[in-house]
């Protein structure tokens, strides 16, 4: 009551005052209120935006133009084939080595056949190369025999020749026969020459025929096996373009896998603001999904090495004279915190704020704090596609070999111990 009453008199006293007052003097009095009161206005707008300046603008550097981001692991078919089945469809989660897409695989079957008849083909062939390195040397042997044997007959005669015990033509036809069974020593010994060669220093799993064979059969049986085209991570399917029926070739894209586990924010800074942005730095994110009711923390985890318009498909080129200055930005890897993505799931490609501590020290710029989590970046299955192949190469081999261990080791056992050198050639006839 008092209060209203004391009110009621102030306003009264000023209109009295305004009433006596001259009106170019009341003019001026309205006047100087009005500056007075702009004027303290502006002082309290002023200080606000230096406390603002000091609190927030002078420590955080803030952008909208970033993104959430991860790695979209594409699917692409590895072989020739139609598609027959396709289990998964978009938003499903598979996990890593999961059939995603099988192909008919006919053709690679009857490739792999081809490769395992030829396969058998070769093991007999450098069978048959062994056997004819024998059969060589046995015909040295016995040719030399012979030799040996005639040129003992060719001393007897020309001791009793001289008595007329035996006829001379006798001993012309023994020398002729001599001679010519060198010539055919001569030849059986560059037959297996030519033999070994082929075989020298292997066996029959290492020469060179077998393992070209054994080459195209793992070929060919990477081809049966890829008709299954496997999940090479965890995570959801995205972007499936593939349908049952689909003619496929190798490179075609089938479908996308996104592990959600593993995102990060790219944000673009103008390149003057980088000035201060140094990795180790904390980040405040909030995402447009959840609006400003959730809020993420990360860390910044490097600097791009270059601008985005470096990494274009058309990179600029300004040594021409229509140049125009364009602030460029470049990108900042951030970290998010996989506690919060956990409670919070995102999805690559949802548009984010950022905000990053510039006051805090952090690292230099030249390093990095990016982690590289071994288990998100590999697919070792792919290593182990050849295991039955050399399964069923052993037993292709152990099934068309007539001897169990045929090498050239074996066959210096079966020589004399003059070593691996051919009979000694044999001395011409003396007249």
């Amino acid at each position: 009551m008092i209060r209203e009453l004391w009110e009621r008199w102030q306003r009264g006293l000023s209109r009295n005052l305004l009433a006596r007052t001259p009106p170019r003097l009341r003019r001026r009095v309205i006047r100087n209120r009005r500056l007075l009161f702009f004027a303290g206005f502006s002082a309290f707008g002023l200080v606000l935006l230096l406390l603002w300046w000091w609190l927030f603008a002078s420590r955080w550097v803030v952008t909208n133009d970033a993104y959430v981001t991860g790695n979209l692991v594409p699917v692409k078919s590895q072989v020739t084939g139609t598609v027959v089945e396709v289990r998964y469809e978009n938003t499903q989660f598979v996990r890593q080595g999961a059939m995603l897409v099988r192909l008919d695989g006919l053709d690679s079957r009857v490739a792999l056949e081809g490769a395992e008849a030829r396969l058998g083909e070769a093991v007999r062939r450098v069978e048959a190369l062994f056997s004819q390195v024998m059969l060589d040397r046995q015909r040295i042997l016995a040719q030399s025999a012979r030799l040996e044997r005639l040129r003992h007959d060719l001393v007897r005669y020309r001791a009793v020749a001289s008595y007329g015990a035996i006829p001379a033509q006798q001993v012309d036809d023994t020398e002729c026969q001599i001679r010519e069974l060198e010539a055919t020593v001569r030849e059986v010994e560059a037959d297996w020459q030519a033999a070994e060669a082929q075989i020298r220093r292997t066996t029959v799993e290492s020469h060179p025929q077998v393992l070209e064979a054994a080459s195209a059969l793992k070929k060919a049986y990477l081809d049966y096996v890829r008709r299954e085209v496997q999940a090479p991570v965890s995570g959801f399917v995205a972007n499936r373009r593939v349908q049952p029926g689909d003619e496929v070739h190798p490179d075609t894209p089938l479908m996308a896998v996104v592990p959600l586990d593993y995102l990060w924010v790219e944000a673009n800074y103008r390149e003057r603001e980088l000035r201060r942005i140094r990795p180790g730095q904390s980040v405040r994110i909030s995402i447009d999904l959840y609006g400003h009711r959730r809020r993420y923390h990360g860390v910044v985890e490097g600097i791009g090495a270059g601008t985005g318009s470096v990494f274009g498909l058309l990179p600029p080129e300004n040594a021409t004279g229509n140049y125009i200055h364009i602030v460029e930005r470049v990108p900042v890897r951030i970290r998010l915190s996989e506690k919060e993505v956990r409670a919070n799931p995102l999805r690559p490609g949802l548009s984010a704020v950022t905000a990053i501590h510039v006051s805090e020290r952090g690292i230099s710029v030249l390093e990095s704090l990016a982690r590289f989590p071994k288990e998100k970046y590999e697919a070792p299955f792919y290593e182990q596609q050849l295991g039955g192949a050399e399964e069923k190469i052993q037993a292709i081999i152990a099934a068309n070999r007539r001897h169990p261990r045929a090498s050239t080791e074996g066959l210096q056992e079966r020589r004399e111990p003059s070593g691996t050198q051919a009979p000694a050639a044999p001395s011409p006839v003396q007249p």
